[in-house]
């Protein structure tokens, strides 16, 4: 299906402001096709003037809809549709005209022009479904009232209301609850759900004939009363576009206000409101129990540097140089883990951006060169990783680069340990693996030996958490023209 921006591109001649309109009464009309019990469908004309087509459709939440097909890209003669050329030619809306008849359903069209800055840029077409007509009830009159005060306000050029910010996910929907106020902020209808939501709030009473500013400022904990009562008394009497949240013993409800001004003069206001009470409860459970991880990664990260640090005493004390150098390399291992601790202790997840981990253990590691006679350095990404992959992996990049530094050069040779890392599909399947690389240009491997079963200590812990731990694969190989290299392959989730 082509994107309102195509169409507009290929079909019309809207300016860069028009589109930006349409986009804003498009994220708003849900509303408006709600409060119909209607379906939506945006005719612009095109360019040579000679048809329409639909840039955008809409269906109620609330009703059966009056088109089973999508209409988005279709396109009409000028003269077919006749009250669409009366709504574009003299900004009006037009309700004349007899139902028309869709499979054996009939529909009442009405058209509303689309105005900005006194042009017209397109028509709405309103259908609504007659099959199920009935006797409307107070709520069902209240929301057709609504619909009809917006869509004047449409084709007058004065909603949606521009430079307003609104999460139209997360904002309430006439579903959830409504409350219309007259000019004087003073509650003439309140839906079942509306009311119920200001029971959740403390409320004893009915709504109607209550200022609901004044009331919901009341009801409002003793520490926001003052400067800020005044301000709430405003936003929720609906002299002005704003969305609120208001807060008051065990319950929380959204609202926004929305004003109306059906012929250019405040008539009164629209409120839609949302009882948000558990999903605010959720969230702060969520931000408690990431607050409370973070904070066990930090202690970890602290308990891990203590560690070191007494490690590092006791090597200072030993008179072996096999002690030390045993110590020393501990010290490492605790630290590259403590590095991840670090990284976890600042994040929202339990998901690290390893780049920065590696630079740090390549820094951590390289102190052993302290001349400066051999130098690392990294290409390629490793991308973000789980906690589980990311701890052993640290280890892991430690043990083989202190190897390197180690094995690879004499006490004077100098050189260049490069790290590489690139995610790839595994050979014969699906799955996605992180292929690294550990390259040196020192004097390479033994004759015969085999990494696989012989080595230190080091290599021991990097086959066994590579190959034990994370499920993947561990080599040493000859480099060209001098060195050796590590290769490792370790299965991942996909990037995210």
């Amino acid at each position: 299906m082509p994107s309102l921006n195509e169409l507009v591109r290929h079909h019309t001649s809207l300016d860069s402001a028009d589109v930006e309109w349409i986009h804003l009464l498009v994220s708003e009309w849900q509303l408006l096709s709600d409060l119909s019990f209607a379906d939506l469908v945006l005719w612009v004309p095109t360019r040579d003037g000679t048809r329409y087509v639909s840039l955008a459709q809409m269906r109620p939440n609330t009703g059966p809809t009056s088109y089973l097909d999508d209409m988005v890209g279709h396109l009409v003669p000028r003269g077919r549709r006749p009250m669409l050329d009366v709504a574009l030619d003299e900004g009006r809306i037009v309700r004349e005209g007899d139902p028309e008849w869709r499979e054996d359903v009939p529909v009442r069209v009405e058209s509303i022009p689309v105005c900005r800055e006194g042009r017209v840029l397109g028509v709405i077409a309103r259908n609504t479904n007659l099959l199920t007509v009935r006797t409307p009830s107070r709520l069902e009159l209240t929301y057709l009232q609504s619909a009809s005060d917006l869509a004047q306000m449409i084709a007058a050029g004065t909603f949606p209301f521009p430079g307003e910010q609104v999460d139209m996910d997360a904002s309430p929907r006439a579903g959830d609850g409504l409350i219309r106020l007259d000019a004087d902020g003073v509650v003439t209808y309140a839906s079942p759900n509306a009311l119920s939501a200001y029971h959740r709030l403390g409320l004893a009473a009915d709504l109607v004939g209550l200022h609901l500013g004044r009331t919901t400022a009341d009801l409002a904990p003793p520490p926001s009363r003052g400067p800020v009562d005044e301000a709430l008394v405003k936003l929720v009497s609906g002299w002005a576009p704003r969305q609120v949240e208001v807060e008051s013993g065990e319950g929380v409800v959204q609202l926004r206000a929305i004003p109306l001004k059906p012929k250019g003069v405040h008539t009164g206001s629209l409120v839609l409101l949302r009882d948000v009470t558990e999903l605010r409860r959720r969230e702060r459970e969520l931000m408690t129990k990431d607050a409370t991880i973070r904070e066990i990664h930090h202690r970890v990260k602290n308990n891990l540097q203590t560690v070191a640090a007494l490690l590092r005493l006791q090597s200072r004390r030993m008179d072996s140089e096999a002690a030390k150098e045993a110590l020393d390399e501990a010290v490492r291992r605790v630290g590259s883990i403590a590095i991840v601790h670090e990284t976890l202790s600042q994040n929202l997840d339990e998901h690290v951006a390893f780049d920065e981990i590696a630079d740090r253990v390549l820094a951590m590691v390289m102190e052993l060169s302290q001349d400066g006679r051999v130098t690392a350095r990294r290409s390629g990404s490793f991308g973000i990783l789980s906690a589980d992959v990311a701890t052993p992996l640290a280890m892991v990049l430690t043990e083989i680069l202190q190897n390197a530094l180690e094995h690879a050069y004499g006490p004077k040779a100098g050189g260049t340990v490069e790290v590489s890392a690139v995610r790839r599909r595994a050979a014969g399947s699906a799955e996605t693996v992180l292929a690294i690389t550990v390259a040196d240009d020192g004097r390479g491997l033994p004759e015969g030996f085999d990494p696989q079963k012989e080595g230190n200590l080091g290599l021991q812990i990097v086959r066994t958490l590579v190959v034990g731990e994370l499920g993947g694969s561990f080599d040493m190989v000859a480099a060209e023209p001098a060195g050796t290299k590590v290769l490792l392959e370790v299965p991942v989730p996909q990037a995210r």
